[in-house]
């Protein structure tokens, strides 16, 4: 398979979907307000939540899908698949039964809103409910598709019907009805075509059986994988989601929904995690099958150098110009300099997070779900009291602090716990050199001029300008200081087969 190909494909996906996502941003904030906004945010938070009902499922068909094509026997592959259907469907609507049910509840003791009234809140907790059931399958096929190694039709699937899911909402916001019920409505229609179409996309590739049936034997052979999976997804959703939890709670919808707006920019790095993941994972899964120790290190080194050398000038540079971002975005001066905070601490927090999607790509590929549980644990334990300190003294700006100290140590205890047990002897070198260099020159160039050339008093535009060179000077001086990056790059983007 072409990794270039892959990594492109992935890349384009996330590029658009970002942008769009983006684009539409100040549309929801024009046509719903910022309370409206608000719940969004909040069902993005449910949707991340309610994943811990995967239970590991589709981490698990990513793996097998890339183990059974490494074997060439995508049959097997494909009667898995077909019973985590069942399952998958299943839960949809336990999901959208559950939150049906607790609908009334939340609108009227959890969330705090000055404008909107319990009911529409309630009816629009409903309708997100049937969003989530829409889109629960989708995971399961899009695991199927990239253990495959079939990035390009994820990709081009996913882009399709984020233009749809969102450009429509649009639409239907501005010419039909602008109130928040509309919005989830249209979200659920185009969530039931993308989960058929992501259904169709994967059982193209791996070929259709006839007499196929629930079978309680696929579950067994792969529960000790998965229950770890589940074990780590319960983990990762409380160390991504607990400070929305928490803070949904303590602000009022209206700064709860700077604090989601936040988010999305900080999101927006997952535009290079997000594909990287993608292709590194089934490619490493595929290298510890057939036991080619050389070759994954040599990939699992140079693929981390090569995406912090993109990763953490870019982060650096949004940091810096976060209020410059956000007024060029949004148009509000008010809004882009009370979030530019939070949105700076988001970023750094999230930068050091994907230093990791490689360590963790490595657990996985190694089948080793005991390890990253054992990370995540150590981390929900230092993240509670953490969170629920700064969060409740400084607001916003606590929780998003509490983003980038956690993420700060993960990086730390997640290095020394990984290479301890794989690829011994590499975890130092990997943090001082694959993550360290990148990190150092990033702050130095890009943090430290960037924040003197904003005391000079340029344009918002010029700024901008400013800030994307001085991101990719870091990046060429980068690749000078490491030789080997270019390797790499023509590695990633050329042919390479496992012999």
């Amino acid at each position: 398979m072409k990794l270039g190909r892959n990594l492109l494909a992935g890349l384009a996906n996330s590029v658009w979907s970002a942008l769009v996502g983006l684009a539409v941003v100040p549309f929801y904030l024009k046509y719903l307000g910022i309370e409206a906004y608000g719940l969004i945010g909040f069902f993005v938070t449910t949707q991340a939540l309610l994943s811990l009902l995967d239970m590991g499922m589709a981490p698990t068909i990513n793996r097998e899908v890339a183990r059974c094509s490494a074997s060439g026997n995508l049959q097997e592959a494909g009667k898995l698949l077909h019973t985590l259907a069942v399952v998958y469907w299943g839960m949809a609507v336990m999901i959208a039964l559950l939150i049906l049910a607790l609908a009334p509840w939340i609108a009227e003791y959890w969330l705090q809103s000055k404008q909107l009234s319990p009911l529409t809140i309630s009816h629009a907790i409903m309708l997100m409910g049937l969003v989530v059931a829409c889109r629960w399958p989708i995971g399961l096929y899009q695991g199927a598709l990239i253990g495959a190694q079939r990035l390009t039709v994820a990709s081009g699937i996913n882009m399709a019907m984020v233009t749809i899911g969102s450009l429509g909402a649009v639409a239907v916001l501005a010419f039909v009805s602008p109130t928040i019920e509309a919005f989830f409505i249209w979200q659920a229609c185009v969530g039931l075509v993308y989960a058929a179409t992501m259904r169709w996309g994967a059982w193209r590739i791996i070929g259709r059986m006839t007499g196929t049936r629930f079978d309680v034997d696929k579950l067994k052979s792969i529960w000790r994988f998965s229950v770890g999976m589940s074990g780590v997804a319960v983990s990762a959703v409380i160390l991504m989601q607990l400070d929305k939890v928490l803070l949904s709670k303590i602000l009022s919808l209206e700064d709860f929904g700077r604090y989601a707006l936040a988010g999305v920019v900080a999101s927006g790095l997952y535009i290079l995690l997000t594909p990287a993941f993608n292709v590194i994972y089934p490619r490493l899964s595929v290298l510890v099958a057939i036991d080619e120790t050389e070759k994954l290190m040599s990939l699992y080194r140079s693929g981390t150098r090569l995406l912090l050398a993109v990763l953490f000038p870019i982060a650096a540079a949004a940091a810096v110009f976060a209020e410059e971002i956000l007024f060029l975005w949004t148009g509000n001066p008010s809004l882009a300099s009370s979030t530019a905070p939070v949105v700076s601490l988001f970023l750094i927090g999230t930068a050091l997070n994907g230093a990791m999607h490689f360590p963790y790509a490595l657990q996985l590929a190694y089948g080793m779900t005991r390890l990253p549980l054992t990370i995540n644990a150590i981390l929900v334990v230092v993240m509670i009291p953490t969170t629920i300190i700064l969060a409740l003294q400084y607001g916003a700006v606590g929780g998003a602090a509490a983003w980038a100290v956690l993420n700060g140590i993960y990086l730390l205890i997640g290095t020394r716990l990984t290479h301890q047990s794989l690829l011994k002897g590499v975890g130092l070198k990997w943090l001082l050199w694959d993550v360290g260099m990148p990190l150092g020159m990033s702050l130095f160039i890009v943090g430290g001029i960037g924040y003197k050339i904003r005391e000079l008093g340029f344009s918002y535009y010029a700024e901008l300008f400013i800030g994307s060179g001085l991101a990719l000077c870091t990046f060429l001086i980068i690749v000078m200081l490491s030789p080997s990056l270019r390797i790499a790059a023509r590695t990633i983007l050329t042919r390479n087969k496992v012999s």
